[in-house]
């Protein structure tokens, strides 16, 4: 455990010390969770179980930075370090999820988080650092906010939830149930099923899937918070998702369907029981994950009700320039999305997994 910025005061007669910020261990992690718990913006991926997913599966660097007044803890940042000769050396708030960044009680607390992260990214020599944020609250930064997360917000009964998605959506969960499409829910149980309808729906994407254990792994370190759904159709899985609660919201970070069966609307039929699900554990919210406003799925999401939350990337830039865009909107890697199309299945798993963990 390292500690910055440690000096000390004199107040009344006595030596206190003055705000200080200290990169943190697994001693730390009840207290990183309490501060979680207590910070309005935080998300499930904040938690301190967080980092040991990352770590165990994609064996990241991982630097968890905790601003202090005296004893008390004030302000955290967790950062994921990304390094690989194909997509460069940088810092991320958190990589591989919707949320991150920095939570804070104080702007001095902020302030102190962000100088550290700039000085840890000048120590290790990292081309950027990126910070995931709900809110603009580092307006100093250089900001992406060409992306917005989908929110619906949840009414008391799924009876009322069905009237209001409209004829339109209500008629295309109908014919996924006619055709006789089935959706069922659980845990690590339905996790074959999930990846097997993820991993083929990202090959026809073109992008690199995420390790099975990936999942695996967030199943055992947030039992309670996580949940599968699938669709089944003739008794084979044509649709999936992943469910993690957090606190008022349930949120779908990753869903999928196969193009075979898309014509049976059973992706609808997926999000209808996932909302259900919702209303029937009395979350406030249902978080469709992020999108580009006017893109595709923005209108997949916004037909059900869904409204647009901005997103704050905010970032820290080594000499300045504009922030990267390591994603499918960056025209230069038009070439191996459609190469990574065309790929046999299998080969497609087998490689996707070692690319994907140097991916945001």
């Amino acid at each position: 455990m390292t500690a910055v910025a440690v000096s000390t005061a004199t107040v009344a007669g006595r030596t206190q010390a003055a705000p200080a910020v200290r990169r943190v261990g697994d001693e730390s992690a009840a207290d990183w969770n309490a501060f979680v718990a207590s910070a309005a913006e935080a998300s499930l991926y904040h938690r301190y179980e967080w980092r040991r997913v990352v770590q165990r599966v994609f064996g990241r660097e991982t630097h968890y930075l905790a601003a202090y007044d005296g004893a008390r803890m004030t302000g955290v940042l967790p950062l994921v370090r990304l390094n690989s000769r194909l997509f460069g050396n940088f810092l991320v708030s958190l990589p591989y999820v919707n949320y991150g960044g920095a939570l804070f009680e104080s702007p001095e607390a902020a302030r102190l988080l962000v100088d550290h992260a700039r000085d840890l990214g000048v120590e290790l020599g990292v081309s950027h650092i990126e910070l995931r944020h709900r809110s603009n609250a580092f307006e100093s930064l250089p900001v992406r906010t060409d992306k917005v997360a989908m929110l619906l917000p949840m009414p008391p009964t799924s009876e009322l939830l069905w009237k209001s998605v409209g004829s339109k959506v209500r008629a295309q969960i109908k014919q996924g149930r006619r055709a006789g499409a089935e959706c069922v829910r659980g845990a690590a149980e339905l996790l074959d099923d999930f990846y097997a309808v993820f991993a083929e729906n990202m090959r026809d994407l073109g992008t690199p899937v995420y390790p099975r254990r990936f999942f695996q792994q967030i199943l055992e370190a947030f039992p309670v918070a996580t949940n599968i759904l699938v669709v089944r159709l003739n008794g084979q899985p044509v649709a999936a998702g992943f469910l993690m609660g957090d606190g008022r919201t349930l949120e779908i970070p990753w869903a999928s369907s196969l193009r075979r069966a898309n014509r049976y609307s059973v992706n609808m039929l997926l999000y209808w029981h996932a909302l259900e699900f919702a209303c029937e554990q009395k979350y406030a919210a249902f978080d469709f994950g992020r999108c580009t406003v006017d893109s595709g799925t923005y209108a997949f999401k916004k037909q059900w009700g869904a409204q647009p939350a901005q997103l704050y990337w905010h970032y820290w830039m080594r000499g300045g320039g504009e922030p990267p865009r390591l994603n499918h909107s960056n025209p230069k890697f038009g070439a191996a999305v459609a190469l990574w199309r065309r790929l046999p299945l299998f080969v497609a798993n087998r490689l996707g997994p070692m690319l994907i963990g140097n991916l945001p």
